[in-house]
């Protein structure tokens, strides 16, 4: 068998095993948010089976896998903390059970393993770059490093101000407007897209590169259009309703600018 083939087909049963895995947890805690965390653990497993099992230029495969590994861990274990472990379910969720009502349990299993199949697509650069022999590390693939730390660092702060904002007690019910939530209302996700396209960048250095491009286009789409901005958007608008509205009028949805009443007063 082809040995991509069967690192892909490797790939494809860790992570499907491990979404059933946490599939089954949430049975027991009732929390499906944990396939959040889940998502970036098990983009983690793949990012470190490829770059182990790939049988590229051990210095690139250890550079993509530490990317991976570090980005979603990173994220995982954040969302365990403070949306998963000791939290009720999120809205979005509460949703979903409600817009199902018939077969739950079950619906949930496809959406888990959704997440899965979804990640093993997402992983294509972690597997272009572990797979790469050329010795030499490009330009490129160094300026795509560049970008991650960057990407990382916005994403990690914006991730702690929102978590400062919500620790305090007194802003509970509000919305966070402080440091990179004043130029943006999803900051997070803003710096997340920017670190798959850093993962695209670093795989174009690699044969077949292009095909990482997908990952970064698709998380675009579904940030934009399906599980982002719009459901938590929907969220917010029903936990906070008119203030909200107001950020929305104010404030960049997605890549951070001025505050119109900013760019008003200078007018």
């Amino acid at each position: 068998m082809n040995p991509e083939l069967t690192l892909v087909l490797l790939g494809a049963a860790s992570v499907a095993v491990f979404m059933l895995l946490l599939w089954l947890i949430h049975l027991h805690t009732g929390n499906a948010a944990i396939v959040d965390a889940g998502w970036a653990g098990g983009l983690a497993l793949l990012g470190a089976l490829y770059a182990v099992w790939g049988g590229g230029y051990w210095l690139r495969a250890a550079m993509i896998g530490s990317m991976s590994v570090i980005w979603g861990l990173r994220l995982a274990i954040y969302l365990l903390a403070t949306r998963i472990i000791g939290h009720p379910e999120e809205g979005r969720y509460q949703e979903l059970r409600k817009q199902w009502k018939t077969n739950i349990p079950f619906k949930f299993l496809l959406f888990f393993e959704f997440q899965a199949l979804l990640g093993l697509v997402l992983a294509t650069p972690f597997l272009l770059a572990a797979r790469n022999p050329d010795p030499r590390i490009s330009w490129l693939e160094w300026t795509a490093v560049g970008l991650w730390i960057l990407a990382m660092a916005g994403e990690t702060a914006a991730d702690a101000q929102l978590s400062k904002f919500k620790s305090d007690r007194s802003n509970q019910g509000h919305t966070c407007q402080t440091g990179l939530w004043r130029y943006s209302r999803h900051p997070n996700y803003f710096f997340e897209w920017l670190i798959w396209v850093a993962f695209a960048m670093f795989a174009l250095g690699s044969p077949g590169g292009l095909w990482g491009l997908l990952a970064p286009t698709l998380i675009l789409y579904f940030v934009l259009r399906v599980t982002g901005i719009p459901a938590t958007e929907a969220q917010a608008i029903r936990t906070r309703g008119e203030e909200y509205r107001r950020y929305q009028q104010t404030t960049s949805a997605f890549v951070p600018w001025f505050p119109k009443a900013i760019l008003q007063e200078k007018a």
